[in-house]
C-alpha cells in the first residue's frame, strides 16, 4: 500500500486493471443469467465438472456468492465439502433388480436338478440348508434354461435313474448261440445266461439246440432255487422280447416277488450289461474255437464263465475282477516274480505276483 501511495501511476494502473475486471465479471454474469433463461430449471453437474468449479472457486472465499449463478451458494458450498472428504469420486452403479447369481451357484443347482427328481421348490430347501438363498422363481429359470424341466416327476420312466435306483437287486437274462459240429452235421445251440448287474457276476443256466417252453422255465426254476438258499434280494429281472421266455417264465419269478420287466423291441442298449457279456465271451472265447459237440461247447462256456467271474477286470467295476481288492500302489516287482495263469490252451491268460 505503501508503495501505491508514492508511486500515483502504479495505483492508476491497478485502478484501471480492477475496473477492467470489475466490468467483465458484470458482462459474463448478465451473460450467464440470458444463457440460464434458455434453458431448464436445473443445471446437472458431472463429478468432473463439479471439481473444476470447486477448484475455481474456493479462493474466491464468500465473494463467490456473488458470482455462483448454475446452483444456490449451499450446495456450492456442500460441492466443496464432499471434494474435500472425497465423496464426490464416481461409485459404479449397480444395475437395476435383483443381483445375479454366481457360476457355483447355478453348477449346485444343475447338480441338484441332474442327481434328483426334485422340483425347483425342493432344490430351493436343499439350497437353504446349503446357506444358499435363491428365489423359487430364479431356480425354476435356471433349470428351465439348461433343459430340465421343473416338474419333480421329470425324471418319471427315466431308464438310466431306475438302472442306478435298483442296481443292487437288479438281474438280467439273455441268450446267445454258437454253432456247435456233431455227428449229425452242424447245430446251432442256444446258451441261456442270468448276471448279477450290480456285481457282474454270470451264471450260464444252461445249453441246448432245441430251447423249448418247459426247458427255460427249468433253468428259471433253478435260478429262483439257488438265490432263495443264497438268502440274494433280487427285485427285477430284465429280459427281452424272445418267445423263448413264456408266460411261465415270468410267472416263477413272480412268485418268488421278483419283477419280470420286458424290454422294448429291438433295444440291446436298456440291456446292455447282458449284452456285453455276449460281445466278451464271443470275442474273446467262442469266436477262436470249433466246438465238436454238447460237451465240448459246455466247456468252453465254463472255463470262460469261471475266468470272468474270478480274475477278469471288468472297467464297469473300476477295471478290477469280482469281489477283488487291488493291491495298494508300489513298485514294480521283479519281471521274474510275475506268473501267469493260462486256460484253454493260453486263450485266457491272468497275471498275478508270486507268492
Amino acid at each position: 500500500m505503501s508503495n501505491f501511495r508514492h508511486n500515483p501511476l502504479l495505483a492508476f494502473l491497478v485502478h484501471m486493471t480492477q475496473s477492467v475486471l470489475l466490468r467483465q465479471i458484470a458482462y459474463l454474469k448478465a451473460e450467464n443469467r440470458v444463457l440460464r433463461s434458455r434453458l431448464p430449471k436445473s443445471v446437472q453437474t458431472t463429478p468432473a465438472e463439479r471439481s473444476l468449479l470447486v477448484r475455481l472457486g474456493s479462493p474466491l472465499g464468500s465473494a463467490i456468492r456473488e458470482i455462483v449463478g448454475i446452483v444456490h451458494y449451499k450446495t456450492f458450498l456442500r460441492w466443496v465439502r464432499e471434494e474435500r472428504d472425497g465423496a464426490n469420486v464416481k461409485k459404479p452403479r449397480r444395475k437395476p433388480g435383483r443381483p445375479g447369481i454366481t457360476e457355483d451357484t447355478t453348477a449346485i443347482i444343475l447338480r441338484l436338478a441332474r442327481e434328483n427328481g426334485w422340483g425347483y421348490a425342493r432344490i430351493q430347501g436343499e439350497l437353504k440348508k446349503l446357506g444358499i438363498n435363491v428365489a423359487i422363481n430364479t431356480i425354476k429359470k435356471i433349470m428351465i434354461r439348461n433343459g430340465f424341466h421343473p416338474s419333480p416327476w421329470r425324471t418319471k420312466g427315466d431308464w438310466a435313474t431306475f438302472m442306478k435306483r435298483h442296481m443292487e437287486t437288479l438281474w438280467a437274462c439273455d441268450f446267445f448261440t454258437k454253432d456247435v459240429w456233431t455227428v449229425g452235421g452242424k447245430v446251432t445251440f442256444y446258451v441261456l445266461f442270468f448276471i448279477d448287474v450290480s456285481t457282474r457276476r454270470v451264471r450260464i443256466a444252461g445249453m441246448t439246440c432245441n430251447p423249448t417252453g418247459p426247458w427255460v422255465e427249468q433253468q428259471a426254476r433253478n435260478l429262483a432255487m439257488d438265490l432263495a438258499e443264497q438268502g440274494k434280494k433280487v427285485t427285477y429281472l430284465l429280459k427281452d422280447g424272445d418267445t423263448k421266455f413264456t408266460a411261465a417264465f415270468d410267472e416263477i419269478f413272480r412268485t418268488e416277488g421278483i419283477k419280470v420287466k420286458r424290454l422294448p423291441f429291438a433295444s440291446p442298449n436298456l440291456n446292455a450289461h447282458a449284452e456285453r457279456f455276449v460281445q466278451a465271451i464271443k470275442h474273446e472265447c467262442l469266436n477262436h474255437f470249433v466246438a465238436f459237440g454238447e460237451r465240448h461247447l459246455e466247456f468252453l462256456a465254463r472255463e470262460y464263465e469261471d475266468h470272468y467271474n474270478t480274475v477278469r477286470p471288468h472297467q464297469g467295476l473300476g477295471n478290477v475282477p469280482i469281489n477283488v481288492i487291488p493291491l495298494p500302489a508300489c513298485g514294480p516287482p521283479n519281471p521274474a516274480k510275475i506268473e501267469c495263469d493260462s486256460r484253454l490252451g493260453g486263450l485266457l491268460r491272468h497275471y498275478r505276483r508270486a507268492a
